[in-house]
């Protein structure tokens, strides 16, 4: 099988980025990251993409007077790149239908709740305030509803008596660079496709909240 070629886009420090880069150098993922694109040229993740010597580029939305011209220059520079997949990696941009067409089945972001629970913002505090006794992460493929696409891969943490959002969101981080590296490398082996509105895993449909991680 040709190696997966991929396209990673942050906002941010890139941990995940960070994630799937080492999995591809461990040879666990059947690709390479082409371009790591950031909308931010401070993002950490854009150092971490130099120093594993891929490409880099930055596309700021402030230079762009609406979202749908950001999205049209945005997709012009990830199809530079030729991707197989593209990784949302921490990407802090609410995406236009225009785009997730364009790459609908061939795009996957992780979002830090097990959805649908939580979609949006502040995920790890809405957990707590709701006093729920677990919480985790999910990864799912991109769709035009927010964090609403359908869910591949979950891992769930319990929520301890003392957590706090910071307590919570560093296991939910410790989880998330397990679980998206996995499911990137299902994608690279042909294992993991969309079909209309859910994920099949080795041909097999997923169910609504996609498979659970267990260590």
């Amino acid at each position: 099988m040709a190696p997966t070629r991929l396209v990673v886009l942050i906002s941010g420090s890139g941990s995940n980025l960070q994630a799937i880069i080492d999995a591809c150098e461990r040879g666990e993922i059947n690709g390479h990251i082409a371009a790591v694109i950031s909308n931010k040229a401070d993002a950490y993740g854009l150092e971490r993409a130099k120093k594993a010597g891929i490409a880099t580029k930055v596309l700021s939305h402030k230079d762009f007077d609406s979202r749908e011209a950001y999205d049209a220059q945005l997709m012009n520079v990830i199809d530079s790149f030729m991707p197989n997949l593209v990784v949302l990696a921490g990407f802090m941009r609410i995406l236009t239908p225009g785009l997730v067409q364009k790459y609908v089945g061939k795009m996957l972001n992780i979002h830090p709740s097990l959805l649908p629970k939580y979609q949006g913002l502040n995920t790890h505090q809405r957990a707590i305030d709701a006093k729920d006794d677990v919480h985790g992460v999910s990864v799912h493929f991109v769709t035009e509803e927010l964090d609403g696409g359908p869910v591949i891969l979950q891992a769930q943490i319990p929520v301890l008596k003392d957590d706090t959002a910071e307590t919570l969101a560093k296991r939910v981080h410790e989880q998330e660079h397990i679980i998206y590296p996995l499911v990137v490398k299902w994608f690279s082996e042909h294992r993991l496709t969309m079909e209309a509105d859910y994920a099949v895993l080795d041909k097999k449909q997923l169910p609504a909240h996609g498979a659970h991680y267990s260590q």
